[in-house]
């Protein structure tokens, strides 16, 4: 599935999120050992919000980075958007923090925002799911404010290390049998997919160089989880 190209892949990425929404928080809780949510609180600190700041998490699913925004800085207008409908479903009934986002359908390459929004874009795992990763990034840029934050986490392909063989067994056996046991036979192509997507990804060094080529500076990155899980972070310039 990772080798769908254009409109059918994104079709595709849509459908599969829908599909896998209502495990969607427990599958990564338990493939990522718990340490999911940790990294999403350090997505949050990268973006470095002032006070009254304006955040967008795009590609939010069920909201965990919109919620963690909303706990750290309640004085923030958090924004979670989505093109997989039935995830923001699943986070819009997550108790009071699901009532304290404003919830929006969107797609990463079309975001229906005006320039200059949002002091901060937060995305937890699109990149890798775009079919346009140029295109994402400057619609990123172009609904921040100068000086505004861009902070993308996700995965990143193994790397080569004395680590790479048990990590591949993790990909390519472990992930889609838990999710085969836990999300059900409808889910298993998904968890084949998110694994297969992982492989096929820019590294994290590879990552950091898109970012400085859409126009970011001061680009960095630090990686998790053996270098499997990677958070970059840059700034846009004053215009």
């Amino acid at each position: 599935m990772a080798q769908l190209q254009g409109k059918e892949r994104s079709e595709y990425v849509q459908g599969m999120f829908d599909r896998i929404a209502e495990r969607y928080n427990l599958m990564n809780r338990i493939i990522s050992g718990g340490q999911d949510m940790k990294w999403r609180r350090k997505a949050v600190e990268a973006a470095a919000l002032p006070r009254d700041g304006a955040l967008l998490d795009i590609a939010t699913g069920t909201g965990d980075i919109a919620f963690e925004a909303v706990k750290r800085h309640p004085d923030t207008s958090v924004v979670g958007a989505d093109f997989a409908l039935q995830m923001m479903q699943v986070g819009r009934r997550a108790g009071r923090y699901g009532e304290a986002v404003s919830w929006s359908a969107a797609d990463a390459l079309r975001l229906p925002f005006a320039d200059g929004s949002f002091d901060a874009v937060v995305s937890g795992y699109l990149m890798r799911n775009v079919i346009d990763v140029p295109g994402a990034l400057a619609e990123q840029r172009r609904v921040l404010k100068p000086g505004g934050r861009i902070v993308i986490l996700d995965t990143s392909p193994p790397p080569q290390n004395v680590l790479r063989p048990l990590i591949l067994l993790h990909l390519k056996i472990g992930i889609p049998l838990l999710g085969r046991l836990i999300a059900g036979k409808s889910a298993a192509d998904a968890y084949r997919y998110l694994p297969e997507s992982t492989q096929a990804f820019k590294s994290a060094a590879e990552l950091a160089d898109a970012v400085a080529d859409a126009g970011f500076r001061d680009v960095d990155y630090r990686k998790f989880m053996f270098g499997t899980i990677a958070l970059h972070w840059g700034t846009k310039g004053g215009e």
